[in-house]
């Protein structure tokens, strides 16, 4: 054994130190709020995406970069 694993022995191995009475119920309350705020920020997350995809339907309904841009090219002079 190592002088660090004697160490971590004797501390697990002494008295343990009191829990304070309001920390069960507090963790649970910071975990339930964490949890929540999570939640809040993955739907804000989904939200922003689907309006994304949104605008960027309307916008290629709108435009419609898929077709051909007209011809611009002239026809041929005619010769008298």
């Amino acid at each position: 054994m190592t002088r660090k694993e004697d160490q971590v022995r004797r501390m697990l191995e002494g008295p343990h130190p009191r829990v304070p009475p309001g920390l069960a119920p507090a963790a649970a309350a910071r975990g339930a709020r964490i949890v929540r705020h999570r939640r809040v920020r993955r739907l804000a997350a989904v939200l922003t995406l689907a309006a994304a995809v949104a605008a960027l339907a309307v916008w290629l309904a709108l435009t419609g970069p898929w077709a051909a841009p007209p011809s611009v090219v002239a026809p041929p002079p005619r010769v008298f």
